[in-house]
């Protein structure tokens, strides 16, 4: 693990710095969305006594505060409605600029406000499709049967559609 710029942290493990959440059964009651995300699938709860879909997942429903929850797939492209490019100042942990958000239409489901990589300045355009893309990010130390184990992580933005 690398802390760009801060060469005192090399190798350590910086948790009030770490920008993704913990993914393991131990520390995440939604841990299935990030396995699910291993497999290439994006996904959300249902309520399974009223159908209300919730975004991020839940593991009580929003609407009638049943805990009556299952997984289902949602679609893994949108259309962009509105983006910014952010190309100086990026935030450390963020990457090379540009930093591009968009606010996306995933198929009539849910309005998103999500972060767009792959994409060069000035590529993204209103009205262009995107799809779900899954990227590792660094793994965290465990503690298992007395030694320390890192633990493997994805995480999820959107990308263009070639």
């Amino acid at each position: 693990m690398t802390t760009p710029g801060i060469s005192v942290l090399d190798g350590k493990y910086m948790v009030t710095m770490d920008l993704f959440p913990q993914q393991s059964k131990e520390f995440n009651q939604v841990y299935a969305f990030y396995e699910n995300l291993k497999q290439g699938r994006f996904t959300t709860t249902k309520c399974a006594d009223c159908g209300a879909e919730s975004f991020p997942p839940r593991v009580m429903c929003p609407e009638c505060f049943s805990t009556n929850m299952q997984w289902i797939d949602w679609p893994n492209e949108g259309t962009v409605i509105e983006f910014t490019e952010e190309v100086v100042g990026v935030p450390l942990g963020f990457g090379k600029a540009p930093l591009v958000h968009a606010l996306v239409d995933l198929q009539g489901k849910k309005t998103m406000f999500v972060r767009v990589i792959n994409c060069a300045e000035g590529q993204l355009k209103v009205g262009d499709k995107v799809r779900v893309a899954v990227f590792d990010v660094d793994p965290v130390p465990q503690e298992v049967k007395g030694g320390i184990q890192e633990i493997p992580r994805v995480f999820y933005a959107f990308e263009p559609v070639t």
